[in-house]
Formats: C-alpha cells, sequence, structure tokens
C-alpha cells in the first residue's frame, strides 16, 4: 500500500510538470484539463481524446491539458467509473430490475463490432441497454468531477503563474 501511495504522488508531480510546460493562461489550462478530467466519466471509449479536446476547444479551454486530463480514466479507474456510472443511470431512470452482473468489457467490444459493421439491430439489442443508462449517469459525475478538478488546477495554476511572475520580475532586477 505504501508503494502504491509512493508511485500515485510520483505520477502526480510528473502530470504537473507537464502542466506547468503548457502554453495558455490559468483559466485555459484548468478549464481543458477539467474537460479531461470529466470526459473519463462518459461510456464513450476510444472518443474521450477526442470529446475532450472537442469540449475544451468550444469553451477555450487548453487541448493538450484535456489530453493530459484524459488519464484519469485508465484500467485501474474504469471498473470503478463503469460501476458507477451504470448503478447512478439507473437510479435516475427508476429502473431497480436490472441484471447487477455486466460484462462491461464484452458490451464495448460488442459495440466496437457493431458499430464497425453498421449493425444497428445487434447495437440495438447488445449495447443500448446498458450504454443509455451509463450515458444518463455519467452527467452528474461529468458535472461534480468538472468542477472539482477545475477548481483545483485553477488555484494550482494560478500559483504557478504568480510564481512564474515573482520569478521574472527577480531576473529583471
Amino acid at each position: 500500500m505504501n508503494s502504491l501511495v509512493v508511485y500515485l504522488n510520483k505520477f502526480g508531480k510528473k502530470v504537473l510538470i507537464r502542466l506547468k510546460r503548457l502554453q495558455g493562461t490559468p483559466y485555459s489550462i484548468a478549464t481543458g484539463f477539467a474537460c479531461g478530467v470529466a470526459i473519463s466519466f462518459t461510456p464513450f471509449i476510444g472518443f474521450h481524446m477526442i470529446l475532450a479536446a472537442l469540449t475544451a476547444w468550444l469553451i477555450r479551454g487548453n487541448i493538450l491539458a484535456s489530453a493530459i486530463g484524459t488519464i484519469v480514466g485508465n484500467p485501474w479507474t474504469f471498473p470503478f467509473i463503469w460501476l458507477a456510472v451504470f448503478y447512478t443511470g439507473h437510479f435516475f431512470l427508476g429502473d431497480n430490475n436490472f441484471a447487477a452482473n455486466v460484462n462491461f468489457l464484452s458490451t464495448f467490444k460488442a459495440a466496437g463490432d457493431a458499430l464497425y459493421n453498421m449493425n444497428w439491430h445487434k447495437f440495438g439489442h447488445d449495447v443500448w441497454p446498458i450504454i443509455y443508462p451509463m450515458m444518463i449517469g455519467c452527467i452528474p459525475f461529468y458535472i461534480a468531477f468538472w468542477l472539482i478538478s477545475y477548481k483545483i488546477m485553477r488555484k494550482t495554476m494560478d500559483k504557478i503563474e504568480s510564481r512564474r511572475k515573482i520569478h521574472s520580475e527577480e531576473t529583471k532586477n
């Protein structure tokens, strides 16, 4: 457990270093990062970076920061995210009679196959009953994690920006 904390701490520092190097205002970097984090809670696997970039572009966020933010969705976090949005979606839809054992990997594979082959019947039959509740359930997570990650990243980027200004003033004198 201790080594996991050390690893996560090192990983977080590496992400922060990459964000520090980005060009842009604290607003654009924080907004872009928040878009990437929030998109990770959607069931659109394989399209997260594209959707994060599009969302960041629409609200004038940093597109590279949005790509970095999608790191939140990864093989270690996706099972928890998928279960949370799936159950939340069923809760919002008022459906208490659903199968608790869902194989998300086979569902996403079936979705990819159905879309690739344009087999809309297969998509509607095998995939839609899983994806639809996830689309509904991801909305509160999207909003909450966008706000949380924006606030944290904005404070962090404001501190970095103020340190840069102080450093540049010191080098001028």
